[in-house]
């Protein structure tokens, strides 16, 4: 019998199989991690942490338990930040940007988890280095914390799968589990029921990042959810089938419940969305929660020319970008 998810976080090293075991390295032969994407010595190792942007963001309903059940096509992205870990005594967090350093951030958080579980002693020093904005809805922090269980699975030899160490980051924060496995994914419940796809075919996409921050983002955008906002899912099943049967993404399978709300929780994003769409972008998404937006880029030349003009004459942050798939290390 499979264990169950309580047994496999109360007990790890006591739980696995021997085909859940890993070498002395901490590869997986059973839900195995991708490699390509890590630069690892004996005490030093170094994962990329990609961003992400919901294709599809529907919600389902709210739960007994006070959270939503949604529905959502993700996919990872060539952007991404660098998480280094090293051998310490205790845990610590470092960043080069210093507002979100400390034990607050999710990679320490997700380091104390792994090692509770895990039975770890001894610490690790986290060092990271962004590129994701904050607070973006790009799943920067979410992403800094799977890679910090991705490379500490590693460092701590704890011999841990894919799917184990997504168990654990649920725990940590409801876009963990899909980040710790990257690509693309039908992903449902509060994020921990993940189903993989074929790598998405996107093409270019233009990212837009106003530099909005309001206090409890998460928190103050699902407080603006009401029964109206509610869907069945069909769009992300509808896409997700698309993707499956090797088909595009198109942006009109593209939704996203919290677009209508984005005015009223950012302000100013309206005109943000404006300027995106006078360069000559259209089917403009929210990313995640917000405030982020895309739009898809006919060429790579015309996305080009977008981040510019974003850049040099408005003056905004903006990333061009490709969908990254860890099964090659590749963008698509």
């Amino acid at each position: 019998m499979r264990p169950t998810k309580t047994a496999v976080l109360a007990g790890v090293r006591h739980q696995l199989s021997p085909d859940d075991m890993g070498d002395a390295s901490g590869h997986s032969p059973k839900g195995s991690l991708e490699t390509s994407d890590v630069q690892e010595t004996p005490s030093r190792i170094t994962e990329r942490a990609h961003a992400k942007i919901n294709l599809t963001l529907e919600i389902l309903g709210k739960r007994p338990d006070g959270y939503h059940d949604l529905a959502s096509v993700i996919q990872t992205l060539d952007l991404f930040d660098d998480v280094t870990v090293e051998a310490a005594d205790e845990t610590e967090v470092t960043c080069d940007d210093p507002s979100i350093a400390g034990e607050a951030n999710l990679a320490h958080r997700a380091a104390e988890a792994l090692r509770q579980q895990a039975g770890v002693r001894h610490g690790a020093r986290i060092s990271i280095t962004k590129r994701i904005p904050v607070a973006a809805g790009l799943g920067g922090g979410s992403a800094d914390a799977a890679a910090t269980l991705r490379a500490l699975n590693r460092l701590w030899r704890t011999g841990l799968n894919t799917t184990q160490l997504a168990e654990i980051g649920a725990t940590v924060g409801s876009d963990v589990p899909f980040l710790v496995h990257g690509g693309t994914a039908l992903v449902q419940g509060r994020g921990e029921r993940i189903t993989s796809l074929p790598a998405a075919d996107l093409g270019w996409v233009i990212l837009l990042c106003p530099d909005i921050r309001i206090e409890a983002k998460t928190k103050t955008t699902f407080s603006k959810v009401t029964a109206s906002n509610y869907t069945r899912g069909g769009l992300s099943f509808k896409l997700a089938a698309r993707i499956r049967g090797g088909g595009d993404a198109p942006a009109e399978l593209m939704f996203n419940a919290f677009t209508d709300m984005a005015p009223a929780v950012f302000p100013g994003w309206a005109s943000y969305r404006e300027t995106l769409a006078s360069i000559g972008a259209r089917e403009i998404m929210l990313a995640g929660a917000g405030p982020s937006m895309f739009a898809m880029a006919p060429r790579r030349e015309i996305g080009t020319a977008w981040q510019l003009m974003l850049e040099k004459t408005h003056g905004l942050k903006a990333f061009l970008v490709r969908a990254w798939n860890p099964i090659t290390g590749r963008e698509q």
